[in-house]
């Protein structure tokens, strides 16, 4: 039988705005996730440093700097690499879904967003298969890894997998 982890995905938002980083972890906080927030680059990095981070939530635009660039320096300097991004922005600049694509974006969500909206997508950017495979390594032993709820398996997709193993 396979078992959810107890510990909830641990999400770090990062946005220069005060207003922005409280309605976000509140939001986050209500539906189960343990959120940490920065308003900067300096703060951000030292989460990356001692935090097990599921997801970054990053503003395109951090106080005159570039939260594009942030986010590749997370990931490139503190084994973040393979930790989904979902960038948000108010500004309407050129071309921004191809930019934080490039830059390693999972989603991008323009300010101001639906709450639904935003819990929807953290829920899509942190169950994708190989996040999963991550998460659960890092909570349990490779020997016992559980499934999220979502991926159970029916006794009928047991019988019906059987060829698989």
């Amino acid at each position: 039988m396979y078992t959810m982890p107890q510990d909830p995905a641990v999400v770090l938002v990062i946005d220069g705005d005060p207003l922005t980083l409280t309605g976000v972890a509140a939001v986050l906080d209500m539906a189960g996730y343990e959120c940490h927030c920065a308003r900067d680059a300096e703060a951000a990095t030292k989460a990356a440093r001692s935090l097990p981070i599921d997801l970054i939530i990053c503003d395109v635009n951090l106080e005159g700097e570039s939260g594009l660039d942030l986010v590749q320096s997370l990931r490139d300097e503190h084994g973040q690499e393979d930790v989904p991004v979902l960038f948000v922005s108010s500004a309407q600049l050129p071309d921004i879904i191809r930019r934080t694509h490039d830059a390693g974006g999972t989603y991008y969500l323009r300010k101001p967003f639906d709450p639904d909206v935003l819990i929807e997508l953290v829920g899509k950017a942190l169950w994708m298969p190989h996040l999963v495979k991550s998460r659960f390594n890092r909570i349990e032993p490779a020997t016992s890894a559980p499934r999220p709820s979502g991926l159970r398996r029916k006794r009928s997709d047991t019988r019906s997998n059987e060829h698989l193993r």
